[in-house]
């Protein structure tokens, strides 16, 4: 299964146009009205990487393929979602089902949008969620609680991991997320097997008007300050903006972002941000028939890397030979890296790295 961003927020805070516009097309319903998103939209949206061009240009490759990261659309919640308020039950299952959350907050005044608490306010929109995120997981660790209660009377081995239950529903019940707890911790342990909404990565998408493009108002430092006390990041974007620019081709996208100031697309940090968020990265291949930017987890060994290109190169592994991007940018050739010594060759234990450009040897 392909790791998953979901796209969450309250009602007309921007969700759908934002995934209309990453996507480019109009398969979200974009209205004004609660709940115009019932079913998740879900959407493949290319991450923007400019060592791509950038190889094609040296090898002469016939195309480029850009990796790639899932975007899925939900239902917008409301207070009392974790209670089955709104659409709160459909809500909270699809979020389970994503593996990192960004989380969209309405950052414009509009009398024409209609907002469900009456105005915008980030911190109080931002905790509305927070708070029902984090009964929904009480809810689910209150069920779990009783299990753990039982082996750990009959297996005194278990008594840290109900300990470690019993302080993840403490924080829970004050509003606190599980991200509080430090990863490996055994609280965090208990979150991530118990699949807890607030053990996701979480990012903050701050959704402005065209009037802030260059100087996003106080609404935005709200988000800031709230992401600042959690570690977690923002992106700052227009969506109505953004939606244009997404029906424009690259030159004309260039030229309107040239004239707003804008020096790169909010969408385009939003999926790097998103993929960041995932814990994937990317590992590059160039060719004549293309150069193709390769998903996978950090951490992941040579093998398996491959076996993301064929299943039978991973059988097959013999070697991975293997080019720093930069120097791949400084030696231009296959033989002038030869030449200086700047091809590697790594075996079954090799950890991918970001950006190697790699030609993989294998029995057939």
């Amino acid at each position: 299964m392909a790791l998953s961003c979901g796209i969450v927020g309250l009602p007309n805070v921007g969700k759908s146009t934002i995934f209309n516009a990453l996507t480019r097309s109009a398969q979200a319903l974009a209205a004004n009205y609660p709940f115009a998103t019932i079913e998740p939209n879900v959407g493949e949206v290319a991450v923007p990487d400019d060592r791509l061009r950038v190889l094609e240009a040296l090898v002469h490759s016939e195309r480029i393929v850009p990796a790639t990261v899932r975007f899925v659309d939900i239902a917008g919640l409301v207070r009392g979602a974790s209670t089955g308020q709104g659409l709160g039950n459909a809500f909270l299952s699809h979020i389970r089902e994503t593996d990192a959350i960004a989380m969209v907050v309405r950052c414009f005044e509009d009398d024409n949008v209609t907002h469900v608490e009456g105005s915008p306010d980030p911190a109080r929109d931002i905790e509305i969620i927070s708070i029902e995120l984090a009964l929904a997981d009480l809810a689910t660790m209150q069920k779990r609680l009783d299990k753990l209660e039982r082996e750990a009377r009959a297996n005194p081995k278990r008594r840290g991991a109900l300990e470690a239950a019993q302080n993840l529903i403490a924080a829970l019940e004050t509003g606190k997320s599980a991200r509080t707890f430090a990863a490996g911790s055994p609280e965090r342990e208990i979150a991530l097997e118990s699949f807890l909404l607030t053990a996701k990565p979480l990012l903050y998408v701050a959704n402005i008007d065209e009037a802030q493009i260059g100087k996003p108002g106080p609404l935005v430092d709200a988000v800031r300050a709230v992401a600042a006390e959690d570690g977690s990041a923002v992106v700052v974007l227009c969506g109505k903006i953004e939606s244009e620019l997404a029906g424009l081709s690259e030159e004309e996208a260039r030229e309107f972002c040239a004239e707003l100031g804008i020096e790169r697309s909010g969408l385009d940090e939003l999926a790097l941000r998103a993929y960041g968020l995932l814990g994937l990265m990317t590992f590059l291949t160039a060719g004549e028939k293309e150069v193709r930017a390769w998903t996978i987890t950090k951490g992941t060994k040579a093998p398996q890397a491959a076996g993301k290109i064929h299943g039978d190169i991973e059988r097959g592994f013999i070697r991975a030979e293997i080019v720093s991007y930069d120097d791949y940018v400084q030696y231009k050739t296959m033989d002038a890296l030869k030449n200086a010594g700047k091809v590697r060759s790594e075996g079954k234990d090799y950890i991918m790295q970001e950006g190697d450009v790699v030609n993989f040897r294998f029995n057939v």
